[in-house]
């Protein structure tokens, strides 16, 4: 007699054999299958190894190490700053490789919300270290110098680390991530119902530069500190390629700093209300030597003396990108000829900025290979001169789109190919 509970699979395919299956599924069968019965589920549950935590408790209970027993990566912020409820259940994303613990009771929201002390957050980081010695990623809320000591004690294979709002002395606990190369530190977190920070200032940066040498890539929100702490960073961080600042609170004077970073490739700027307020005299800047991009995104560009220190420092950068900074004029434009190697423009949404006082800077720029303008109202088409049709003509990528009646644009989007000397110039579409 056929035998309809009897799990075909279990005498016939080992489970080597279906994980190679199960990887081999496309992502939209993923979470169908893990529920098939409690083997494919204990099975599913070993390939995953990235997730999102949004409930603490799935952690403390042990949960979390039974059902994803191979976890590489991991980010506890959600589970530890929103203050869930304790009934919890699995949500899986379609996601690859992607879960998240997600609660499940339908009276969450009239439930209290309890902060995670200091002692839960240090004993969860524990649980996670001695269960995930393997780990690479893990991105972190609140966690003390103790907590933030066992997983760097532990995980010696820890590549990227995401701290939020952990203060100056809880960076003492990262002195064991020998092998760090990227890393976030967050001070302040605005939500939707609570705003919180923590101090980082020169100490906290100083503790950082002192103890992950090996850093490529770093980012700094909210932070306080000046010339000290980032001058710290560069001197120690040899290998720093990428940085970024977001809505900083740096000390006058920080700017100068940045020409000890000798392997900087990329400088970001992201929602900074400031550059800054005091950069001192031009000669004593600097400059970063091997910096390639800059990047300047929802900020405030209002100061003379700031701008003109900023393009000095990145006197050798080859690509610049521009997008929501407001104050942005002509004038403060211009400042950008101070960088003779450029060969990528990005502007997007600069509202300020006029035809001419675009084509002052791009005819000072010999080298300019690529253009792309977007959404900047105020640059016309009737307003291009020969001059700058002529620059158009010889750029090897050009995206032109001041403006959703930009005629120029029009045309250039039906010709789609112009030809000049055996060579063609192609009009990229967005």
């Amino acid at each position: 007699m056929h035998n309809s509970k009897l799990d075909y699979s279990s005498l016939l395919l080992s489970d080597q054999l279906l994980l190679r299956v199960f990887s081999k599924l496309p992502i939209s069968h993923l979470v169908s299958t893990s529920l098939v019965c409690k083997r494919w589920l204990f099975l599913h549950g070993r390939l995953v190894q990235s997730l999102k935590l949004l409930d603490w408790h799935f952690l403390e209970s042990g949960r979390l190490f039974a059902r994803f027993p191979a976890l590489t990566q991991i980010d506890t912020v959600p589970s530890s700053c929103l203050r869930l409820a304790p009934n919890s259940g699995v949500l899986l994303s379609f996601k690859p490789s992607s879960f998240f613990s997600l609660p499940i009771s339908s009276s969450t929201s009239s439930t209290h919300h309890d902060d995670l002390s200091s002692d839960r957050i240090h004993q969860g980081l524990h649980l996670i270290a001695q269960k995930y010695p393997n780990l690479r990623r893990i991105a972190v809320f609140g966690a003390s110098e103790y907590g933030l000591a066992t997983l760097s004690d532990t995980c010696r294979t820890l590549q990227e680390l995401e701290l939020h709002c952990c203060g100056d002395l809880s960076l003492k606990g990262i002195s064991g991530c020998v092998n760090l190369q990227v890393m976030k530190l967050t001070a302040r977190m605005d939500g939707g119902f609570f705003t919180t920070s923590v101090v980082v200032s020169d100490i906290g940066l100083t503790i950082l530069a002192q103890n992950c040498k090996r850093l490529v890539k770093l980012e700094l929100c909210g932070c306080e500190g000046s010339y000290d702490g980032i001058k710290a960073i560069g001197e120690c961080c040899q290998m720093l390629e990428d940085l970024t600042f977001h809505d900083h609170r740096m000390d006058a004077g920080w700017l100068a700093a940045l020409s000890f970073c000798p392997n900087l490739k990329t400088f970001k700027l992201r929602s900074c209300k400031s550059i800054d307020s005091n950069p001192g005299l031009d000669e004593h800047l600097g400059v970063c030597p091997m910096l390639q991009e800059l990047h300047l995104e929802r900020c405030h560009l209002r100061d003379m003396k700031s701008t003109k220190s900023l393009f000095l420092v990145c006197g050798n950068v080859r690509d610049i990108v521009l997008r929501n900074c407001w104050g942005f004029q002509d004038d403060l434009f211009a400042l950008a000829s101070l960088c003779r190697r450029v060969k990528l423009l990005y502007l997007e949404h600069c509202s300020l900025l006029t035809t001419g006082g675009l084509e002052s800077v791009l005819l000072s720029w010999k080298g300019l290979q690529r253009l792309m303008v977007v959404s900047c109202s105020k640059i016309k088409d009737n307003e291009v001169t020969p001059e700058l049709a002529s620059l158009f003509y010889v750029l090897k990528e050009l995206k032109w789109r001041p403006d959703t009646r930009s005629l120029l644009s029009a045309e250039l989007e039906g010709i789609r190919m112009w030809r000049k000397g055996g060579k063609f110039f192609t009009s990229l579409k967005g």
